[in-house]
């Protein structure tokens, strides 16, 4: 019998805080988190797996030694456990094997470190396929990965589960955008606020968060996006959380790199009624476990393709109800709006009408044509950032975008 390492694909799963049991879930699942940390490992060394691990996709019920634990059962993870023997390097060749059958070519983390070399008193470093990102959504989540880190020293969970209490309820944000597109005949939109990206640079000087939600409200918008990653889109989960306080009634969706479920609760606390998931990035345990964490929450999922293999994918999770098509490949950063057409022909379209998915199109939309394009391929939200935010009046260009007002 082989033991195994596994941790919940979120840390806080089982933690305890001030000796107070956070996090209950039923039916809770453990998975293998991509690439595991040194702290990672420590907390794996807390569980015991007693079944072999067979199909990368299958999620194990685990039971913790002496905790009592069974499948179904609303128990928290406590009690000791006896002693695990693994190698780190063993879990992530099975981690790599899970990542890679599911077509994921972004890496969680560098799989290697970058090498030391010293010449007399001086130190510099090489960089090598290992330890060098592969293209510029990489390089982002490879800083988001550390940057999380970083951030759940300083605001553990417990802390958030205490600002959850005084957090009103979360918005409807599908309910909104179905109510618009009911409405106006059009796709509802999700409008973007956003200061820079990594592909246009900095794309509104005169950035006010607050000013441009309320003109997007004003506007027509149904529900607002809100960037929130510092060093590549300059945005921040204090512009969430003052475009929230200041009163403004669209759904929020709390547009960031995802890579721990921790984000998804700080982002609730800050006042975001959904949260974006991107397929390329999370293997499909990770976004089973994040979708039944936002459904605790009260929060919307937008999952994120940007090929067949992941329209596949999410197709087959249980639980999503919003899927996004972004035109944009986030690794090359070209645009081509025939993505959408593609993903939503044939079988797949059939198959997201007879779940009553609601689709969202992504990136490359300017043009009342644009929008007219991505509808009639079968999307009935679209999420627009750089044609709106770029304008003088981003409220007023919303009208332009659709040729005619959608406030009516």
């Amino acid at each position: 019998m082989q033991n195994y390492l596994l941790h919940s694909t979120n840390s806080f799963a089982g933690e305890k805080a001030n000796g107070e049991d956070f996090f209950k879930m039923e039916g809770l699942c453990l998975t293998l988190q991509p690439f595991p940390s040194s702290a990672i490992t420590r907390r794996l060394s807390t569980f015991n797996l007693h079944n072999r691990l067979t199909k990368p996709s299958s999620c194990v019920p685990l039971r913790a030694q002496k905790s009592g634990i069974t499948e179904g059962s609303d128990s928290v993870l406590e009690g000791k456990v006896s002693d695990v023997k693994v190698s780190e390097q063993e879990v992530n060749m099975y981690q790599n094997e899970v990542v890679e059958s599911q077509g994921i070519r972004i890496r969680r983390r560098p799989p290697t470190g970058p090498p030391l070399h010293y010449v007399g008193p001086f130190e510099f470093r090489l960089q090598n396929e290992g330890n060098t990102p592969r293209n510029i959504l990489e390089e982002i989540v490879w800083h988001k990965d550390k940057e999380v880190a970083q951030m759940k020293e300083r605001k553990p969970l417990y802390t958030l589960k205490k600002a959850l209490d005084n957090v009103p309820p979360a918005i409807d944000f599908i309910g909104a955008l179905r109510s618009a597109h009911q409405r106006t005949g059009l796709p509802g939109l999700i409008a973007e606020v956003k200061k820079a990206s990594p592909s246009k640079g900095i794309i509104r000087e005169d950035f006010n968060p607050v000013e441009i939600a309320q003109a997007y409200e004003k506007g027509g918008a149904a529900c607002l996006s809100v960037l929130t990653d510092d060093k590549y889109f300059k945005g921040s989960y204090e512009n969430l959380q003052a475009i929230r306080e200041a009163g403004v009634k669209c759904p929020l969706l709390l547009k960031e790199f995802i890579v721990e479920a921790w984000q998804i609760y700080y982002g609730r606390s800050k006042g975001a009624d959904a949260v974006l998931l991107i397929a390329s990035v999370l293997p499909d345990l990770d976004i089973k476990y994040m979708i039944k964490i936002c459904k605790i929450l009260g929060m919307a999922t937008l999952v994120e393709v940007h090929d067949e293999r992941e329209m596949d994918r999410v197709l087959a999770i249980e639980g999503v109800e919003l899927i996004g098509i972004n035109n944009r490949n986030l690794e090359t950063f070209e645009v081509d709006l025939g993505i959408t057409k593609k993903l939503l022909e044939g079988e797949r379209g059939e198959l997201i009408r007879q779940k009553d998915i609601l689709v969202v199109g992504e990136s490359g939309l300017f043009t009342p044509e644009d929008i007219a394009f991505v509808q009639e391929a079968g999307v009935k939200a679209v999420l627009v950032g750089e044609s709106l935010i770029k304008q003088s009046d981003p409220g007023k260009a919303i009208s332009t975008l659709f040729g005619r007002d959608i406030t009516e």
